[in-house]
């Protein structure tokens, strides 16, 4: 019989990419609960875990697997609800421990010195200031966001003065719901105190930025990807992510080191993970940015293009308590990219490019896949999920020989393709 396996938040593009996993003919994959109810908003977790236990409550089938592919809250809710339900998950607490920011910095601290300076942040200090030991310029950002919600480089007192009024009302969408839950569960007393309505700083790091895909199952972690992460100059906004990432060897050993020591240390077992990384070439330091409990639906396209099988694979078969075997180097392209076509500024969307047009497209640049975010008749500041500074108007996955072709098959996609922004005067 067919398994049954409920996806937190599953969307079309998502379910493309599930279908064409090796063995997913034997699978029927349902949406539990829709992207826009996880995502839009100020979340309710607890209303989202009764309307996610009452969907699968309602379900006349042996369900098999809950998985999550998505930031908070669907990091939280799949291995609450694998709990109930006797399924493969992590444990909740581990979870935290990577999601909840200050306290994944504490943990990485205890096992290596690659990390930027970083401590709290103030908020209703009457004279912003950075905390001891940190040094200008910084990144402020809330100790739960996504996709770089709420995140601002400062650097100066001036400008983080400026910047708090912002900050205030940003830590709420996502802080408020990450207390709500945090309040439940027995905390350490440090973290505690802080809450998840907090923000933290640290140190700017300098060089590339790459992430590692991995999974960790019975205690064991592995690693199976580096992907590059390259940003529009001047600009912290990505432009693209690449892979595989062009680094040296030697540098790929260290990043997949300390990620074995930083998710042993957290405790996290059976789950997907992803840690971004910058890894500065002039002085070959590497500094660790960010834990993920999750993979990256991002990247699925590219493992799917470089090495045969999406990184959902992992995600799937620790669901279903297997044991994940990622191929390597088993697919259509040596490497392959995602872009990202944005705009700096806010905007009324006036035209989108014709589907048949895209359709056209796809097949002329060798199977690529394209997707216009942007809708007509829209505001691009009623999207939601964006970083501070600008707006992803379409996503473009994209297979090459080398990165010239990448560049090429992006750049006839922009001669191509016509998003046309009316721009609005900002707040």
């Amino acid at each position: 019989m067919p398994r049954n396996v409920f996806v937190l938040g599953l969307n079309e593009a998502n379910g493309d990419v599930l279908r064409a996993l090796p063995g997913a003919e034997d699978i029927t994959f349902h949406q539990l609960l829709t992207q826009d109810e996880l995502q839009e908003g100020e979340v309710d977790v607890l209303d989202l875990l009764e309307r996610a236990q009452a969907q699968l409550d309602a379900f006349e089938g042996p369900i098999d697997a809950i998985v999550n592919y998505w930031d908070f809250p669907a990091t939280m809710m799949a291995p609450i609800l694998c709990r109930r339900h006797g399924l493969p998950s992590a444990d909740l607490l581990p979870v935290l421990r990577c999601e909840h920011k200050y306290w994944s910095r504490q943990v990485q601290s205890r096992v290596t010195n690659d990390l930027p300076a970083f401590g709290l942040l103030d908020l209703d200090a009457e004279r912003p200031h950075l905390p001891a030991g940190v040094s200008y310029p910084v990144w402020i950002k809330p100790v739960e966001s996504a996709s770089s919600e709420g995140a601002y480089r400062i650097e100066d007192d001036e400008q983080l003065a400026q910047t708090l009024p912002q900050a205030q009302e940003d830590v709420l969408r996502l802080g408020r719901p990450f207390e709500a839950l945090l309040d439940r569960l027995e905390l350490p007393p440090e973290i505690e105190q802080v809450g998840g309505a907090a923000y933290m700083v640290e140190e700017v790091a300098h060089g590339r930025q790459m992430t590692v895909e991995g999974f960790v199952a019975d205690g064991k972690v592995e690693a199976y990807g580096l992907v590059a992460s390259i940003t529009y100059p001047d600009s912290p906004s990505f432009l693209r992510y690449q892979y595989p990432a062009a680094v040296p060897q030697a540098v790929v050993d260290r990043i997949v080191a300390v990620s074995a020591q930083v998710i042993s240390a957290t405790g996290l077992d059976n789950s997907t993970f992803n840690i971004e990384y910058f890894w500065d070439p002039d002085t070959d330091r590497v500094r660790l940015l960010e834990v993920n409990a999750r993979h990256s639906q991002e990247h699925a396209r590219l493992f799917e293009m470089v090495d045969g099988v999406a990184n959902h694979a992992a995600m799937l078969r620790l669901g279903l308590g297997q044991m994940p075997q990622p191929p390597r180097r088993e697919g259509r392209y040596p490497m392959a990219a995602k872009w990202f076509l944005r705009h700096f500024r806010d905007g009324i969307v006036r035209q989108v490019p014709d589907p048949d047009v895209l359709a056209e497209l796809e097949s002329m640049l060798g199977g690529a896949t394209i997707r216009v975010l942007a809708e007509e008749d829209t505001q691009l500041s009623d999207s939601y999920g964006e970083d501070s500074y600008s707006y992803v108007l379409a996503e473009v996955f994209v297979g090459g020989r080398d990165p010239l072709e990448l560049e090429d098959k992006y750049q006839q996609f922009l001669d191509s393709a016509r998003i046309e922004i009316d721009d609005v005067e900002e707040a």
